[in-house]
């Protein structure tokens, strides 16, 4: 890497920032933000980035401090003339608001993707958006990466004997298909329904799980609910054993209780996003190689495609 390319963090992603310059062999970017007695705050960047090729790291995982700081962030470099602004957003916040679901709500997936382009970024590199149709939402180039990569390898190194990939909901078929296809084994669903926002009122399996070694596939685990009940679910029609892996840990609310007192062996997850829980069947693996290896292949106009598993 030559110094025309410069890696810098937002305030909640540095951990992950610091693994992927390492990765790099470059030393983070610099940068200040002040804050205001009233909330507010103001980007800095403490060295030139003129005509560089700028990556900021930032999951916009809640609060909402952590977009707009990505935001000002990338206005910061366009004004201090960089040649390139390349948003790296390993948990793309806001994605599950991807429709009008009822009358009179916003399509939040899409308001944020205007918010980045509108700031100034050049491109975005992502990892496992909720919906893959969301790339559309963006006017700029989009490298969606899917944690796969990391997942599959993982899954491999446990050596199930009878393995069969479950997906916790319809909504997830897709993804599940995919490990199955790729394992060549029997995929099987859970068919919910909800009374509410994260609240399921009943919950079926389709497809057999009896003396089977069951891994269920996600992409992001917020109240823990859906993939605790499925999990329980699957255990009582005479699963052998059941763990899941998922791209995104949020574990909000009642995640990590429900998760320990759940059939589950291990909930697996990347670092896209840090968790500060203390559940002990939680595991992260890194995406930071993922991403790493991406920003080199891009500055070397080489071809990402190998790099899909699924």
């Amino acid at each position: 890497m030559d110094n025309t390319v410069k890696v810098f963090s937002g305030t909640k992603s540095t951990y992950l920032a610091e693994k992927i310059c390492k990765n790099l062999g470059l030393e983070l970017g610099k940068l200040e933000i002040t804050y205001f007695s009233d909330g507010e705050f103001e980007v800095c960047y403490t060295e030139s980035v003129r005509n560089c090729d700028v990556y900021l790291v930032q999951s916009t995982f809640p609060n909402s401090d952590n977009l707009m700081e990505l935001l000002l962030m990338v206005d910061a470099a366009k004004r201090a003339s960089a040649h390139s602004v390349n948003v790296v957003v390993p948990y793309f916040g806001w994605a599950r608001q991807d429709r009008k679901s009822k009358p009179r709500v916003s399509i939040a997936a899409k308001l944020v993707a205007n918010l980045l382009s509108v700031a100034g970024a050049s491109r975005v590199m992502t990892m496992d958006l909720h919906a893959d149709q969301e790339q559309g939402f963006f006017e700029i180039p989009v490298d969606h990466l899917f944690s796969s990569s990391i997942m599959v390898p993982y899954i491999e190194s446990l050596k199930l004997k009878d393995l069969v990939i479950a997906s916790p909901d319809m909504g997830g078929a897709k993804r599940a298909g995919s490990y199955a296809k790729y394992f060549d084994c029997p995929v099987v669903v859970g068919h919910k329904t909800r009374a509410c926002a994260n609240v399921i009122s009943s919950m079926y399996l389709i497809g057999d799980v009896k003396d089977k070694d069951v891994v269920i596939v996600d992409d992001m685990v917020d109240t823990a609910g859906t993939i605790t009940k499925a999990a329980d679910l699957i255990k009582s029609q005479g699963a052998r054993s059941v763990r899941a892996v998922a791209s995104h840990c949020i574990m909000s609310g009642p995640a990590d209780e429900r998760v320990e007192n759940s059939a589950l062996e291990e909930m697996v997850f990347t670092d896209s996003i840090p968790y500060r829980g203390h559940c002990s069947k939680v595991k992260q693996l890194t995406c930071a190689d993922l991403f790493a290896e991406t920003i080199r292949r891009e500055l070397a106009n080489e071809s990402i495609s190998d790099q899909y598993l699924l």
